[in-house]
This record gives C-alpha cells, structure tokens and sequence, in this order.
C-alpha cells in the first residue's frame, strides 16, 4: 500500500503539468460548481443562500482570476518556456512546492466563505506564497538562459509577476475593505495579468503549431502586433480602473482590428483541415469578437447608452480564455502522454460544448432578452460549462495520474 501510493506519487510529481493541470482540472469544477449553486440559490431563490464572508461577486472573480487559470499557466509555461529559451526545466522542488500552496490556499479559500474573513486572508496569503514559488522558478530558468530571442519569456515573466501583485491587492482589499483594491485586482487581474498571458502565449505558439500541422502554411508571428496589443491592454485597463468607461473605444478598437487581422493573417480559413489546430483559431477569433462587444458598449456609454452588461467579458473569459485553455492544454496532455495529436469526435464536442457556453451567456445580457428572464441564460451556461468541463476531466485527469504509454519519463 505504501509503495503504491509512493509509486503514484512520484509519477504524479513527475513533470510539472501533470500536477498544475490537475489541481486546474479539479479547481474549474469546484470553481463553477460553487458559482452554479450562488446562481441557484441567491439569484434564482431555488434554495435559501447561506451566509457568506465576501461580496459573492468578489469570490467569483478570485476563483475564476487566480484561483483557476494559473494552474492551467503554470503547468503549460512550466512545460513550454524552457524550450522557448533552450533553458533548464523547471526542477520538482519549485513546482511541487508551488502547486501544493496553490492547492492548499484555494481548497482554504472556501472554507474561508463560510467560517470567515481570517481563514480568506489565511488562504490568499498560503495561495499568493505558491504563485510567487512558481513565478521564482520560471524567472531563474529565463534570466539563467543565454538564448538570443527571449521576448515571448521576459513578456509571460513580468506579466506573471503583475499577476502576483494583484492577488497580493485582493490581499490587501480583505484585510483593509478598501474597495480600490478590490478593483485593482479584479481589473488588473484581467487586463494586466491574464489577458497578456493568453496573448503571448497564443502569439508564439498558434503559428508553430499551424506551420507543424498544416502544408505550405505561411509563418507569420509579427512582433509588432503582439505589443500594440499588450498596449491596448495596459490602456484599458488603466482607463476600466479610472472609471473611464466611456472611452475604453479607444483601446479596444484599434487591439480589435489587431485581433481580426491575426486571425486572417494566421489562416483561418484553412484551420479546418486538422481539428487540433481548428480550436486554437476558434479560441482566438473570440478575442477578436470581445474587443467588438467591449467597443460597442464603449461607444454606447459615450452616447449615453447602457447596453450589453457583462457579455463583453464573457466573450472574452469563456470565449477566449476558456476556449484556448481547453486547446492548449489538450494538445500538452496528449503530446506528454505520449498519445497521437488528434482531437477526436468527443474531444470536438466538449470545445463546441464551451463554444455553446459562451454565446448562451452572451447572449443573456443582449437586449432582447428581458430582464426576468437573464438569470435563464445566466444558469443554463454555467450548468453547460460545468458538464462540458467535467466530460473533458473524465477524458484527460487520468492522464496526469499514469506513466506515459510511450514508455517515456515526464
């Protein structure tokens, strides 16, 4: 029994994805699961809601920001950017410490909801100590290389150390109940930490895939598109926390134009012909969609308007974010498992299960939706994403708990 569990635990600790995947996989459950049942009892009163230590939106966004997609980051940039830098890999003794913190903070974390706010801060800090284990071991290997062409590493390195800052301002907005912290990291968890990270990384790795997978594929990765971006960012992130909503327009239709021109430029229309390669540019055509939705609303605040509530970031959290999670993070587990690329029937389905996600929550918040009627929509997308995404763990969790089938190690 004790060798067995030795056994287990050792080829679970084996690399650094199978344990950050798995505690992601295991988080988005319990993540939407927890915000289904405050859909279900504090919105739609199907049961009374229980007392609660925070705001509920303001638990949603550190389990969704935080508490959820750094485990999926860790575990892919633990796994791709010592290749980017032809550096060292990431040692056990960085990434083990770093999930087990993360874990144990986000599993205190709800415990915390409920028993009160010293157990959150507790669980934050046990949680913020595991990122900045995690961002220590990526900084060594990066800074450590000698590799010409870092940029696509030095970007994900800043960007991960803003990201620890701004779970360290959630920190703060427990321990002080001062509001601008809470928006500080919620706003700039978004646009100053996860958005920069999905770009980046969509930027240097969706044309090597294509060109791996597609014939005669043009390689196409401009640099400049991917700092006007990273600018546009930046901009609206400063302008969302000004309360300049008015004019975010001005950052988001030039990034949206960016957006649209990568997606064409990077070939689109040809992604069809392989399946695992159809979801990268799916995922990221959404980006381009959610920069639309925040210009409108933008541009109809500036007129006086108020429209589209919070479709513009669902387009961008379960569109783009979700999306490109399930993509990316399908392609590592096959390749690290040894199994054949391909994304097959059931695969396929699970990702329109998320594209199906995120158009009925879209749409909830459209204007012909009347108002009673939202919480419909708001529910019937969370309880798709949840079996979407518990069909997906089914497939892929025991991935991370079994040797290869190649025979490799990792």
């Amino acid at each position: 029994m004790t060798m067995n569990f030795v056994s287990r635990w050792q080829t679970f600790r084996a690399a650094p994805h199978r344990m950050m995947f798995f505690g992601g996989a295991i988080q988005s459950l319990l993540a939407i699961a927890w915000w289904l049942s405050e859909l279900l009892s504090r919105y739609a009163g199907f049961f009374p809601a229980p007392a609660i230590s925070t705001p509920p939106y303001a638990a949603h966004a550190f389990l969704m920001i935080y508490g959820f997609f750094p485990f999926f980051i860790f575990g892919f940039l633990m796994t791709a950017a010592p290749n980017w830098v032809n550096g060292a890999k990431v040692e056990a003794r960085f990434y083990a410490p770093a999930f087990l913190l993360m874990a144990a903070g986000v599993g205190l974390f709800y415990v915390g909801l409920y028993s009160g706010k010293y157990w959150l801060i507790g669980a934050v800090a046990l949680y913020l100590a595991g990122m900045l284990t995690g961002w220590f071991a990526l900084f060594k290997i990066v800074m450590e290389s000698p590799h010409a062409d870092k940029r696509h590493a030095y970007v994900v390195i800043l960007v991960f150390l803003v990201g620890g800052l701004g779970a360290a301002a959630y920190l703060v907005w427990l321990a002080s109940g001062q509001p601008l912290f809470l928006t500080l990291a919620i706003s700039g968890g978004l646009w100053f930490f996860l958005l920069p990270i999905f770009v980046s990384v969509t930027h240097r790795m969706l044309p090597f895939f294509s060109s791996a997978a597609l014939r005669d594929y043009p390689f196409h990765r401009p640099y400049w598109a991917l700092f006007a971006l990273l600018a546009g960012m930046y901009a609206h992130g400063v302008m969302e926390i000004a309360g300049a909503a008015s004019w975010l327009w001005v950052a988001d239709l030039p990034m949206m134009a960016v957006a649209f021109y990568l997606s064409w430029r990077w070939g689109l229309h040809r992604c069809f012909e392989v399946r695992l390669v159809a979801v990268l540019h799916i995922a990221f055509l959404w980006l381009g969609v959610a920069l639309a939705l925040y210009s409108i609303q933008s541009l109809a605040r500036l007129a006086g308007y108020a429209v589209l509530g919070m479709a513009p970031l669902h387009a961008l959290a379960i569109g783009y974010f979700s999306s490109m999670l399930i993509a990316m993070v399908t392609r590592v587990t096959l390749g690290h498992s040894g199994r054949p690329l391909v994304a097959d029937g059931y695969t396929w389905a699970l990702f329109l299960g998320f594209q199906g996600t995120a158009i009925i929550r879209i749409a909830g918040d459209l204007p012909f939706v009347p108002a009673a009627d939202a919480v419909h929509f708001y529910l019937l997308a969370a309880g798709l994403w949840l079996v979407s995404f518990l069909l997906w763990a089914r497939k892929y969790l025991p991935a991370y708990l079994r040797p290869r089938i190649d025979g490799r190690q990792g």
